[in-house]
């Protein structure tokens, strides 16, 4: 019998758990394909940085979390936020420009939030999340909630600055922080086994005085019950984690990048492990899943996505004099806005 299944389904997941896991994971494959064609048929302006292979780390970690916690994420975030719940039509539309997007067709792909559902926002610059989940975290604490936040963030990040200043004050403070890196083996075009700096970044990590793990990033299962124990001990007034996810981007850095630097041979078998097919295998032998069922989930999805594209491309195009609105309010040290502030 396959290793994947020989132990039988989980005992911490239900079906209908696991079935929900499966069919995110399918979504965000499903959108990122959707978005790089509409991409390069020229309907999407800017850049897109898609996830493709990385889908059960977000979906892993989200699994772990309730709908009041909160999550940062990076330029590649698609994933993150469908993960924690973000709608797939208002992403579209947030992609075209439209005013009925989650920005209101500002932020574009690498800007995604919704407050609603603790998704403070993806992010453009390399590290940008680290430091505002750490401020996420301390006004946890200072609120004396039980919420947890989690900080999406690639290897790469890990040497910027912003890093290690987020993980030193989160230990210092003791906030409830996890800190999940998707080491997808590349930043930008540059391999992490090349990098002048290479080491365990569990161990990195572990000099902040948090307890570190690193975890198979193509097993969502796995990824699940690292960032859960990690989610448990914030919860109990134990501090920060982090935790290291060990995945791959099956694309290159961004939509047209030809990716010549990722040899052949090391995609071919970092598709084998694809972690979509690997639940896939895993819910069909523990009797979650049929042919059938995979079959109409598929359709749904494609259905839904089609719908997303459709309310994308029939909502309204920001107006001129409405482009400097709900850029930026200012607020005093009690949390009010100052005078002559326009607010959203």
């Amino acid at each position: 019998m396959n290793d994947e299944i020989r132990e039988g389904p989980p005992q911490d997941l239900t079906g209908e758990q696991l079935l929900g896991m499966y069919r995110r994971m399918r979504l965000i494959r499903a959108f990122e394909n959707t978005a790089q064609r509409h991409f390069e048929a020229g309907e999407i302006a800017g850049f897109l940085h898609l996830s493709q292979g990385q889908e059960a780390v977000p979906v892993g970690t989200c699994t772990a979390l309730r709908r009041d916690d909160y999550i940062t994420s990076t330029h590649r975030g698609h994933g993150d936020v469908i993960a924690k719940g973000c709608d797939v039509k208002y992403m579209f539309a947030e992609l075209y420009g439209r005013t009925s997007g989650y920005c209101k067709g500002k932020g574009g792909s690498m800007h995604i939030a919704d407050f609603s559902q603790g998704i403070i926002g993806a992010n453009g610059i390399v590290s940008g999340g680290l430091p505002i989940s750490t401020g996420v975290g301390l006004s946890i604490k200072m609120r004396g909630t039980d919420q947890v936040a989690v900080c999406f963030f690639g290897e790469g990040a890990t040497a910027e600055g912003g890093f290690h200043e987020a993980l030193n004050l989160a230990s210092l403070w003791q906030i409830p922080v996890i800190f999940v890196c998707q080491n997808n083996l590349y930043a930008l075009s540059h391999p992490w086994d090349k990098t002048a700096y290479q080491c365990e970044l569990e161990h990195r990590a572990a000099t902040y005085h948090m307890p570190a793990d690193c975890v198979d990033g193509m097993d969502a299962v796995a990824v699940y019950r690292a960032v859960r124990k990690a989610v448990d001990h914030a919860r109990a007034g134990g501090g920060p984690s982090f935790v290291e996810a060990k995945t791959y981007r099956f694309l290159g850095h961004y939509v047209g990048d030809p990716a010549l630097y990722m040899p052949a041979e090391e995609r071919q078998a970092w598709h084998k492990r694809d972690a979509i097919l690997k639940l896939g295998r895993q819910l069909r032998a523990w009797g979650y899943l049929t042919e059938e069922k995979d079959a109409q989930m598929a359709t749904d999805v494609e259905a839904e996505l089609a719908a997303a594209i459709e309310f994308a491309k029939s909502s309204p195009i920001p107006a001129p004099e409405e482009a400097l609105d709900d850029l930026c309010v200012h607020f005093d040290y009690l949390g009010h806005p100052l005078q002559g502030e326009k607010r959203s």
